[in-house]
């Protein structure tokens, strides 16, 4: 009989439990990046960000695991639903606390749930909602939002009844090229010579780009990089969501799955941005800098990415979120989802009659993006 129970920390399961569930493919669902949020106080009951960690159980051994929080607004989730919350308080209702299944901070498509070879999925999620309904009916939470769950999921919650949410990323891939000429090669005329030459704005302006492990960075290139992560959020007057505890923290635990790129001018650092790096994929997540340079910005988070897979043979660069200059430089418009379960009936079909009609939208944005590809073939 599988059992499921809630957790408030990652400390109270081994990361080897954990992650023996997880796998080491995918960052992000790995224990020492969870936990590196919690214990550097990015996320806590005090940010809005409680950790409920749901851990399935039969007969006494863990068979799957599930990242879970009460959340008490929406920020740093990606998937916007502000609108819904007002929805709610005009109509008189309380849209927080509600439940989230996401990781922190990081619109990047994966596993959500992590569940055991021998263990059939969807009596896990099964149990999961069913764990998740009684729950809200009894404390009143709104609702349970599962943030960029990788399709064969999406699927399973959807067959559950949950409502999917549907948005658009724009990501690069790797069709056996060979390097960076080679890929530049598959482009149109126009877009390759302004590619070549935002890249060689770099050395026009004296600045030197440099590609090292998190692993191997320095006290001081920490406090390189951080101090430009935080004026990317200080130049829009708000407060950075991670600190450099989480990022050190990180490094020391995973760090060779980490790619720190700076900038050099001059001796000194002028710009950096960080990736994380997957099986097959590289995840650029953090930029920024302190002085605005030409065409940096791409050379940093764009061209020394795709290098990047190149040279280590990855299939995928996910850039991020959002960013329609992306693809004139060769990322590919993508799907990403989100599926939603509310606990008020009638909120729940408002909610979905509004899905259906973003849904149209949504391919028709994603049919458009992939008329302005820059490939010789999509002209």
């Amino acid at each position: 009989m599988m059992q499921a129970k809630l957790i408030h920390s990652l400390t109270e399961i081994p990361s080897d439990h954990w992650n023996a569930l997880v796998g080491m493919d995918y960052p992000f669902m790995q224990h020492a990046f969870l936990l590196a949020l919690e214990q550097s106080g990015a996320v806590s009951e005090k940010t809005g960000w409680s950790p409920h960690h749901l851990l399935v159980t039969d007969n006494d051994h863990i068979v799957a695991v599930m990242p879970l929080y009460l959340k008490y607004h929406s920020r740093g989730e990606y998937v916007f639903d502000q609108q819904w919350a007002n929805a709610c308080q005009q109509s008189g209702l309380d849209y927080y606390p509600k439940w989230l299944t996401a990781i922190p901070f990081t619109p990047c498509q994966g596993s959500r749930i992590a569940i055991a070879a021998h263990v059939e999925p969807m009596q896990v999620f099964a149990l999961i909602l069913a764990v998740i309904k009684d729950i809200s009916a009894q404390h009143r939470i709104s609702s349970w939002h599962c943030l960029f769950p990788e399709t064969q999921q999406r699927d399973q919650l959807q067959a559950l009844g949950l409502s999917i949410r549907e948005d658009v990323q724009f990501q690069w891939f790797n069709k056996g090229y060979r390097d960076f000429t080679d890929f530049l090669d598959t482009l149109s005329a126009s877009k390759r010579k302004m590619i070549k030459r935002e890249r060689r704005k770099a050395s026009e302006q004296a600045i030197e780009l440099q590609q090292i492990l998190a692993s191997e960075a320095t006290e001081a290139q920490w406090q390189a990089f951080y101090s430009f992560y935080a004026m990317t959020y200080l130049k829009k007057a708000s407060q950075p969501y991670l600190n450099l505890a989480f990022f050190q923290s990180c490094a020391a635990t995973m760090g060779e799955k980490m790619l720190l790129v700076l900038a050099v001018k001059n001796g000194e650092y002028v710009a950096a941005a960080l990736s994380f790096i997957g099986a097959d994929t590289l995840y650029g997540r953090y930029w920024g800098c302190h002085e605005d340079y030409d065409a940096l910005h791409f050379e940093a988070c764009y061209y020394q990415g795709i290098d990047y897979c190149l040279k280590h043979g990855l299939q995928r660069f996910d850039s991020g979120a959002q960013g329609e200059h992306k693809i004139a430089r060769g990322f590919e418009p993508v799907s990403t989802y989100s599926a939603h379960w509310l606990r008020n009936p009638a909120f729940a079909q408002a909610v979905e009659a509004f899905l259906i009609q973003e849904r149209q939208q949504v391919e028709i944005y994603k049919k458009d993006a992939t008329r302005y590809l820059p490939f010789k073939q999509a002209n």
